[in-house]
């Protein structure tokens, strides 16, 4: 089969028009082609290779998957396991779903530590006023991970929201809502497990 026509679409972020010899066409994103085909788009009349048209249709497929994933980028931040989970949920198969995520990672319309820090600002406004049980440095960190989120990026988004105001703030509020019923531990040992800084613990018992 030949490529007759790969043609930009205007306003699209690297959405192609591909036609066929065979009088078929496919929408494509470039972002998917690989680089041995980037030539593909100065070589109409091109006869494909089966591989080359395997690489077309995949980068076919990803075309929509990309189109849904910004448009739920596009209501709320995301996580790139959240989001993953999403698009397979609406039938893109794991490959394709796996190719669209590391895209959008790579071209910054997906961070994972922004997801992270947003989530924990969140988190800690919803505690302030609804009055719930507080939660600490420890208890974020886990909920992140278990949202998809590594502990490296859990912890570099919780220490760029946790300045020291508001960290000291949430220790404050984790001890009184806490501390009646952690009696039988000591104070310090256990906020010091709840992963409150030196600096913060430092500031509480010198006062």
């Amino acid at each position: 089969m030949k490529l007759l026509c790969l043609e930009a679409i205007s306003g699209s972020d690297g959405g192609l028009k591909a036609e066929f010899s065979d009088d078929s066409s496919l929408i494509l994103s470039a972002h998917y082609l690989p680089k041995e085909l980037d030539p593909l788009l100065c070589e109409a009349g091109k006869e494909l290779s089966s591989w080359e048209e395997d690489a077309i249709n995949f980068a076919s497929l990803c075309y929509p998957a990309e189109s849904a994933a910004l448009r739920l980028i596009a209501r709320a931040e995301q996580n790139s396991l959240n989001l993953t989970r999403k698009l397979i949920s609406r039938g893109h198969n794991s490959r394709v779903a796996k190719a669209v995520i590391t895209s959008l990672l790579e071209r910054g319309f997906l961070d994972n530590k922004r997801y992270a820090e947003l989530w924990i600002r969140s988190r800690i406004s919803v505690h302030k006023s609804r009055g719930s049980k507080a939660v600490s440095p420890r208890q974020l960190l886990i909920s992140l991970e278990s949202r998809g989120i590594s502990l490296k990026t859990a912890k570099a988004a919780l220490w760029e929201v946790l300045d020291s105001e508001t960290e000291y703030a949430l220790l404050l509020q984790f001890i009184e809502k806490n501390n009646q019923e952690k009696k039988g531990f000591s104070l310090k040992a256990l906020l010091k497990y709840e992963g409150f800084s030196p600096e913060t613990l430092e500031k509480f018992f010198d006062e």
